[in-house]
């Protein structure tokens, strides 16, 4: 097999050009993924603190203190949603024997909607 030796060196200055542009590029698509979440939670919050101020959800604390007589446990997580129509909270717990324990919890009433815990 014949090669050229210029147009090796022109694939291998190629090929160092693309590994070193490409942690660039994943670092810029990154920030704005970044971004892009960001954004989504600065308008979750809002989106909560504007229904809580018109009396459409009940604040967090009341929602944490319905599900606490329901299911033991610490939360890892909570997020905010809108589900067909209606503000729920979910949560993520660890109940005491290590399992996750995953609930939707109607913002409005602090019912529990949804329970599912992993096995």
């Amino acid at each position: 097999m014949f090669t050229n030796r210029k147009s090796t060196r022109v694939s291998l200055r190629v090929l160092a050009a693309c590994l070193v542009l490409y942690p660039v590029v994943a670092l810029s698509e990154t920030a704005q993924d970044d971004d892009n979440d960001d954004a989504n939670d600065a308008r979750e919050h809002y989106e909560a603190r504007e229904a809580l101020r018109l009396g459409q959800i009940l604040p967090l604390d009341k929602i944490i203190e319905a599900v606490r007589k329901e299911i033991a446990g610490d939360i890892i997580e909570i997020e905010f949603e809108r589900n067909d129509g209606r503000y729920v909270y979910e949560l993520e717990i660890i109940d005491p024997s290590g399992r996750v324990v995953e609930v939707e919890v109607d913002a409005r009433t602090a019912e529990i909607l949804e329970r599912e815990e992993d096995e």
